[in-house]
């Protein structure tokens, strides 16, 4: 067990958790802004990022860089930092840190070391898109960035779907059309809710079904970090069984092909290609293999 009280300890080493603004430089807090000018070092996930808001505010203070390609070595010597009795805050280019970025790994060191970890709170894209969704708050799932691999994507979007909470994911501009379809081809047209330029000038929120969203972005290049949030399931949700799939208007062999081009094995393929036509595996194996005999 780990107690900490976070303005009692006789450690003088402190990790404070920054949040910088998602776009605004106005909704930064009063405390955000004296940690940053206490602090004797500020952690970046880009320095030149960081850099432009400490000018703003005219905060005069060392930066070091600590992101996913060096967080071992920076780690470490953040980690002697506070040893030596240092404060650091750490910060992400915008938001809350330790979201969907390596400051969680940090935390969990700092923890284990036994330094006190106090968080500065402030704006998060994903609860700001939330609460202007229109869609249920009273429970919901941060589900972050989705796998990049079809096959990996797939299967996280299998063990997601039945979840009843609201979900909140992030996706960069030039993933986010794909990523709709995928949600929509496994999930069926639910509502959801794409949100990008978060408290900037050009704030959009598009709600609608997925198949709305899809043809926006067809209609509308994708620009600017998004965040989507998506209903959770409920039964009306689910695929109705009369819905026109896919693979309606393909072979048996051009179904499982396109299984494999993502990624999947041809065993996982023909499996894939069986559940969705409700036949068995072994009539989908025997028609795939009249085609390309082993």
């Amino acid at each position: 067990m780990n107690i900490q009280r976070s303005f009692l300890s006789e450690k003088t080493g402190v990790l404070y958790l920054v949040a910088t603004p998602i776009g605004n430089l106005d909704d930064i807090s009063v405390r955000c802004l004296e940690t940053l000018r206490s602090v004797d070092v500020i952690a970046c996930e880009d320095t030149r990022q960081t850099r432009k808001l400490l000018n703003h505010f005219q905060i005069d203070k060392r930066t070091v860089s600590y992101h996913e390609h060096n967080k071992e070595a920076s780690g470490s010597g953040l980690l002697q930092w506070l040893e030596e009795g240092r404060q650091i805050a750490l910060v992400s280019d915008a938001g809350l840190p330790a979201i969907s970025d390596p400051g969680a790994d940090l935390v969990r060191d700092a923890v284990a070391a036994g330094f006190p970890v106090v968080p500065i709170p402030g704006a998060n894209a994903a609860l700001t898109a939330l609460i202007a969704s229109g869609l249920p708050t009273d429970r919901f799932v941060f589900c972050g960035f989705l796998p990049r691999e079809n096959k990996d994507r797939r299967k996280e979007l299998e063990r997601l779907r039945y979840y009843p909470e609201t979900l909140l994911f992030y996706e960069a501009p030039h993933r986010i059309a794909k990523t709709l379809e995928a949600i929509r081809e496994e999930w069926g047209d639910r509502r959801a809710v794409l949100a990008r330029e978060l408290t900037k000038r050009y704030e959009e929120f598009a709600r609608g079904r997925l198949d709305e969203l899809i043809q926006h972005l067809k209609e509308n290049e994708p620009r600017g970090e998004y965040c989507l949030i998506v209903e959770g399931f409920t039964q009306d949700s689910e695929k109705n069984p009369d819905e026109e799939q896919w693979w309606m208007h393909v072979t048996i062999v051009e179904h499982v092909d396109r299984y494999c081009d993502q990624g999947f094995s041809k065993k996982e393929a023909i499996k894939l290609a069986a559940d969705d036509r409700g036949v068995s595996k072994r009539d989908v194996y025997n028609e795939y293999h009249r085609e390309y005999p082993q």
